[in-house]
This record gives C-alpha cells, structure tokens and sequence, in this order.
C-alpha cells in the first residue's frame, strides 16, 4: 500500500512568478505594441482596499492611448513596470542566488503581434525572449511560460470588442503557434490563460471587453470567456503536434469561499459560487459545459453561442492545473443574490489591502482540485503584499516569512493528504508593479526594488530578509518550516 509522507517529493518545484506587463516596462521600444496593461494608471482617491480594477469604458480606453502617445504625463505605472527588460540578467542571477529552480513569467502577446492582427510576428520582440529564455535555463530554471496574462494588444479592444469577437480566437491561437514552435526544445510547461476565472476584478485587461459598448456585459464576458476556452484547446490540440512533451496548463485564481453561517441557504449559495469557479476548469479539465452553469446562464438571462466544432475541441482537455492563492471569503444567500458579490470572514486578520489571511484555506483548495479533478497541481502564485520600509539599507520582513512559511505548512500537509502537488511559485520574489492596485508600494518581493508609486527611484535591488528564509528553506527541500 502506498504511504503518503508530509514531506515535500525530491524533484518539487520551487519557484517565483512574475508577469511581463507588471515588470517588463519599456513599452514603446523594439516595435512593441499597446496592451490592456499598459493604460491602467494609479488612482489616488481611491480607499486602499477598494483599488481593484472594474469595469472600463471605451472613453477611458481611448483618451489613456491619447495621453500615452502625447506623453502627457499621466501615472502610468505599467509602462515602466522595474524595467525588467533590461535589468533581466541581474534580476535572474539573484533569483539563482535565491535557490530558484523554476521561474514563471509572460510572453507579452504585444511585443510579438503589436496590435494582434499581424500576419508574421516582431522579430524584435521574439529576439527578446529568445535571450530571456537562455537567461533562465542558464542560471538553472525550468522555465514556466504564460501566453496571455493581461497582455492583449489594446488595438483589439478598440477595433473589435475584445474576447468576445470571435476572431480573436484565430489571433491568438496565430499567435501562440508562433510562441510554442520556437521554444518547442527550450520550455516544457506553459499556462494559456492566466487566471481565467477572473472576470469580476479584472474583467478589461482579462477581456478586453468595455462595458459602454455591450448592451449585456455580463453576457458579454461569458461569450468572451467561452471563446478564450475554445482558444485554449485549440492551443492544446497544436502543441500535441508541435512537441508532445510540452505540458499545457490552465489556470484560475482560487476563490476559496465558506458559508458566512450554519444555515443551509448560505452552505447551499457556497457551493453555488463554488461551483461557477470551477466551471472554467471542469470546462478545460473534463472537455465540456457542466450541468449546473447551464442552470445559471438561463437564470441570469446569458445566452453563449456555440460555434460549429466548438463542443468537439473543447474535448482537447489540459494537462494539469494550476491556480494562485491569497485569500478566503464568506458567502451568504443574500451575497450571492447580489451579483456573486462575498463576505468579510471577522476570524480572519487582515492585509494593509484588505485580504483575509488564512493558510488554511490552500490546504482547503487543494484538496477540493485534487478530489475533482485526480491531475497535476501547480501553485503558481501565493504571496503576501503589504508595504516595506528600508532601514538603514535592510528590510526586515519577518511578517513575509511567516506568511509563506505558513501557507507551505499547509502544503506539506495537502501532500501529506494525498495531493499531487508539483510546485510552489512565490508571486512577486521580486517587487514589481501591483497588477490589482498599479502601485510598487504594494511588495511582494525578497528583493526589494528602489521605485516608488511615481517611478521614482534608484531601481536598486535589495535582499530583504525573507530572501535569506526562502532560501534556506529551499535549500532544506520545506523539510524546517
């Protein structure tokens, strides 16, 4: 009988992630394009907890592309990001330093197809992930690639309508065809979509879709996401032909949800909300709509069009799973009544931003994948964003550490449970800009980058203290946590 030990496996994964649009910067070099990304600016008078990106208007859109090409000055934190496309090396030797063996990061789709409807790509841009992806494999890390994390050419947003044209799908399958077959040799596991459920807090740069120009927005975002899932598929179908061993991933944010009391009305609007997160994965996990959403599109008036094959592709299922983690909720009949709207849970401490913090909880989601499921699990985000100060040239970030520390016990004892989980990728081992609230002063990082919410800045990198835990705690494969 095979034994389950609580102990991470020899050959586990650890890793850190980052995405291109939130560290890459030099947006307007080397024949790159606009993205969804880059004209999201930092809002000042905006409460702390309340910075979440909404719903964008095609106004918005097209005078931030105005004042962009003006160089008006707006805040536009993402246009600069930590200038990782020119401090890469560095940064990748101080992830070596830190034990990486595995590091995440994005093709950003607007550097190779500018405004995503090129017949042939950038040559530019592949050149600079041709040199990105030796950097990694140099310094000893299993490159891990995203093909779309909110990087989108913004020309699709304005001269279509987002993911919800439908031609979207041949551009971005274009696309990644081009992306797969030129480091076929080089990159093994790939995620298609980041976080694809994520259509409440990051619905325009995840879409593309602009609410003033659908007269049904939530409909809009569900045809949308039905066409990014026929797209990843097909994605998965081409990699099948293009190198077999390649491994294709697909993603969601784990929105770990419990009921806000003992009621059976709130136990029953959990599993609801539950399960409308996993429709994305039973989608491209099992290969097919499951029951229960058909139940809630005709409830809430969404009619998705099904194209002619899409049923059949759709059954070219993904290879493993993955999510990112970091916080929990409550759900109560009322809430999710109010638009899948969730609940602060009062035994739970709290982030500067808001987040509840509750290690638990992964263990939960873990569990709750694997028993569904029976795949691969890579957890390929899960960190604590809060502010540092510097001190006399150090930070001393003990608070990071025992965040993560936490949340890896959790992991352990998920494996102990039985779960297949193959890796572990801190979110952020570097500070770069916040993808939800567009500042620097929100750090994730062991390594600490001197910019500010303004750009402000040396752009030196400092190892915080968390850098000699994490490092450690690789070095001792989690066995001392």
């Amino acid at each position: 009988m095979k034994k389950n030990k609580r102990e991470f496996p020899k050959d586990f994964l650890w890793g850190g992630a980052i995405a291109a649009n939130q560290a890459e910067g030099a947006y307007d070099i080397d024949g790159k394009g606009l993205n969804v990304s880059n004209i999201n600016e930092f809002v000042a008078d905006i409460p702390l907890a309340d910075r979440m990106e909404r719903d964008t208007t095609s106004t918005f859109v097209n005078e931030a592309i105005e004042s962009i090409k003006n160089h008006e000055g707006r805040n536009f934190p993402k246009l600069r990001g930590i200038d990782f496309y020119h401090t890469y090396r560095e940064d990748l030797k101080l992830l070596k330093e830190l034990g990486l063996n595995t590091f995440r990061t994005s093709i950003d789709w607007s550097r190779i197809f500018p405004t995503g409807v090129e017949e042939a790509p950038n040559e530019e841009g592949l050149k600079f992930y041709d040199q990105l992806i030796d950097a990694i494999l140099a310094n000893g890390m299993e490159p891990m690639l995203t093909l779309s994390h909110y990087e989108m050419p913004i020309f699709l947003t304005t001269h279509y309508h987002g993911w919800y044209s439908r031609e979207l799908i041949e551009h971005f399958v274009r696309y990644s065809k081009v992306i797969l077959e030129r480091y076929k040799d080089k990159v093994k596991y790939w995620i298609v979509f980041n976080q694809i459920n994520l259509i409440g807090y990051q619905s325009f740069c995840h879409l593309g879709v602009t609410e003033d120009t659908q007269e049904n927005l939530l409909e809009a975002k569900y045809q949308g996401l039905h066409n990014m899932m026929v797209a990843s598929a097909m994605v998965k179908e081409a990699a099948v032909t293009i190198n077999p061993d390649m491994e294709i991933g697909m993603m969601v944010f784990a929105d770990q949800v419990y009921p806000a009391s003992t009621k059976p009305e709130d136990a029953l609007a959990a599993l609801q909300y539950s399960q409308m997160d996993y429709f994305y994965s039973d989608v491209l996990l099992r290969g097919k709509y499951p029951n229960y959403a058909f139940r809630y599109f005709e409830e809430q008036g969404i009619n998705i069009a099904f194209y002619e094959g899409d049923e059949e592709v759709l059954k070219n299922t993904a290879d493993f799973l993955s999510f990112s983690y970091y916080y929990s909720s409550l759900v109560s009949k009322e809430s999710n009544e109010n638009n899948r709207s969730f609940l602060s849970n009062p035994e739970l401490e709290k982030t500067p931003w808001g987040w509840s913090i509750d290690p638990v909880g992964l263990r939960i989601a873990l569990n709750q994948f694997y028993d569904r499921y029976q795949c691969p699990i890579y957890i390929t985000e899960n960190g604590l964003g809060t502010t540092d100060i510097v001190e006399e040239g150090k930070i001393h970030d003990d608070y990071r550490s025992y965040y993560l520390a936490e949340h890896l016990k959790q992991v352990k004892e998920a494996l102990y449970d039985g779960v297949d989980v193959r890796g572990y990728y801190a979110w952020g081992p570097i500070d770069i800009v916040s993808a939800s609230s567009h500042q620097m002063s929100k750090r994730y990082g062991f390594i600490y980058v001197d910019i500010d919410d303004y750009g402000q800045g040396s752009k030196k990198r400092l190892k915080k203290d968390s850098f000699a835990w994490f490092q450690q705690t690789i070095q001792q494969n989690g066995a001392k946590l």
